[in-house]
């Protein structure tokens, strides 16, 4: 093989390696909540130009988070059984690789916000100092979830103020049924390393309140999210289609707890990756549904 082609198969392991480092397929979980709160802005499809931007800023953002909290927690990382395989603690990646892609999704982030609207690049620094914080927090308090919550809660506002210029409150309730939504998953998705948190001095609420207390925290969070979504509907005037589409997100949520029940973790990824999934496709795709069949009708 030839020094440029050696050279090429190594850059394309690398960007593998960093890709499936930082869960890149798992924007699946903020993407479709974004073009959510877009084409409620929009009361249809945003303009190609508007979807391309979007997406380019999600990217950037969720590339920029999730680069920041592996380098952030790269030592935390190498002492937890479940993490030490990751790119960073294993020697897969180096730190300066990593950084320097940082760099370019905050860049992206920064870009691709100025071609929306000033108010987006305004807010886009905003939502980085969030996304910094997030990863520190862990390390002093229990509320880190609702620190991600807030994170992938903007996914949807930040795509509203896209489309209009402004933030209003529909943008406002979404975000909030994102946060809850998140954080809910992320305390059971923390379940997971109880054990070495609480050995570590680290801080999660499954920490603070056990497996049972947890369970039942991340139901009450999910139940918020049921009814911000009802209010949504009451703000929009939603019909038939979003409705379907939020009984369908309450039949997966009430899946997703029933693999859990009794504090069972062993269905934890299915519960944690494929519910999720399906919830946010499943919301953007009846919210988009009942907004053309009222575009449709107008």
């Amino acid at each position: 093989m030839s020094i440029q082609g050696s050279t090429t198969t190594g850059l394309i392991s690398r960007v593998r390696i960093f890709l499936e480092m930082i869960k890149f397929s798992h924007t699946i979980f903020a993407l479709p909540f974004a073009f959510t709160g877009a084409v409620l802005a929009a009361r249809g499809l945003p303009t190609p130009y508007q979807g391309f931007w979007i997406i380019l800023a999600m990217v950037g953002a969720r590339t920029a988070a999730m680069g920041l909290n592996r380098l952030i927690d790269a030592e935390i990382d190498a002492k937890n059984p479940r993490t030490s395989g990751r790119a960073l603690p294993a020697g897969l990646l180096g730190k300066g690789t990593v950084a320097a892609c940082v760099a370019v999704a905050i860049m992206l982030l920064l870009y691709a916000s100025s071609r929306l609207n000033l108010l987006c690049f305004y807010l886009s620094p905003i939502a980085l100092f969030f996304l910094v914080l997030y990863s520190y927090c862990k390390r002093f308090t229990s509320l880190a979830h609702v620190v991600l919550g807030l994170c992938l809660g903007a996914a949807p506002v930040g795509a509203w103020i896209a489309i209009r210029g402004v933030v209003e409150l529909p943008a406002v309730l979404l975000g909030c049924a994102v946060l809850f939504w998140s954080a809910g998953f992320d305390i059971l998705y923390a379940l997971q390393d109880l054990d070495f948190d609480r050995a570590a001095g680290l801080h999660s609420i499954p920490v603070r309140l056990g497996v049972r207390g947890s369970l039942v925290a991340a139901r009450l969070f999910h139940l918020v999210m049921m009814a911000l979504l009802v209010a949504l509907a009451a703000v929009m005037q939603l019909g038939v289609p979003y409705f379907v589409g939020l009984l369908a997100a309450a039949a997966m949520l009430t899946y997703e707890h029933r693999l859990l029940r009794g504090g069972d973790l062993s269905k934890l990824d299915m519960a944690f990756l494929n519910m999720n999934g399906y919830i946010s496709l499943v919301i953007f795709f009846c919210t988009l549904a009942d907004v053309l069949v009222r575009k449709g009708g107008a």
